[in-house]
């Protein structure tokens, strides 16, 4: 019964499959996949960009008016005036209060960002050069993913973005994911998720998103960490509970931290 019901979700829910990457000629951000992703677009698309719009019209008013009003040839005699104490304090007062009314928003979005929720999956990143390596703990599963060379990729897998071995979480769970890094600084970052967070040798950092689509998520590291910064992408698979216990199954085999035969898995299982 729970096949029959596992694909008859897979078919209502093949519309909304997401493939988020980055596109030729993208402007904005890419579709928000989790609630952290929206409140981030929300923010920049219905708070910042009006304020940074009507600051840049009111900034070119003034130049151009300053630029006619005050030009040499209506104002042979130049003012000696240097100072204006309602212009000053209106140019200092102004400003904090746009400060203000940015900083109430996100620092709620911060807050949010910062505090994780009850786990469901967790996962850790580790940064090398220049690949990623990943273990799920609770699962004895760790494995490396490498990006896959321009000339070995398939159809439709996009370039400097394909793995060999992606990460695969449940949709609507919460994933809190452990970053650290082995030898330099890098970032893991994964823009649907809203997700960006240092990997720092010798230190572990904290993050989670919840995915509420289903489908491939893309990122890249975000710090500079040397000549091959360009080619460690991320990749991570969001699938229905039912695929993601089956994706479990054969990843304890393949993935397991000390080898397991199929006799022994099925006796560690079965406790």
């Amino acid at each position: 019964m729970n096949k029959f019901l596992f694909v008859f979700l897979a078919t209502i829910y093949s519309t909304i499959v997401s493939a988020n990457q980055p596109k030729e000629w993208q402007l904005g951000f890419q579709d928000a996949a989790s609630e952290i992703m929206r409140d981030i677009v929300n923010f920049h698309n219905n708070l910042l960009l009006p304020i940074i719009i009507a600051i840049s019209v009111f900034v070119l008013f003034l130049m151009i008016y300053t630029c006619v009003r005050f030009r040499e040839s209506k104002n042979p005699n130049p003012s000696k005036r240097t100072h204006n104490f309602a212009v000053e304090i209106l140019w200092t007062l102004i400003p904090c209060l746009i400060l203000i009314v940015i900083a109430v928003p996100s620092f709620q979005i911060l807050y949010k960002q910062d505090t994780i929720p009850k786990t469901e999956v967790t996962i850790k990143v580790v940064g090398y050069q220049w690949y990623w390596g990943y273990e799920y703990p609770d699962e004895n599963i760790i494995f490396e993913s490498y990006m896959i060379k321009e000339e070995d990729l398939k159809e439709n897998q996009p370039r400097l973005l394909t793995v060999d071995n992606e990460i695969v979480v449940p949709v609507n769970k919460v994933v809190k994911v452990l970053i650290t890094a082995n030898d330099v600084l890098h970032a893991w970052a994964l823009p649907a998720f809203g997700v960006k967070r240092d990997a720092v040798p010798g230190r572990i950092n904290e993050t989670w998103f919840k995915a509420e689509k289903i489908g491939t998520y893309y990122g890249q590291c975000s710090e500079l960490c040397g000549i091959q910064h360009a080619f460690m992408p991320i990749t991570v698979r969001v699938v229905f509970e039912e695929e993601y216990a089956e994706w479990l199954s054969e990843a304890k085999m393949k993935f397991a931290k000390e080898p397991i035969t199929k006799k022994k898995y099925k006796k560690i299982a079965s406790k």
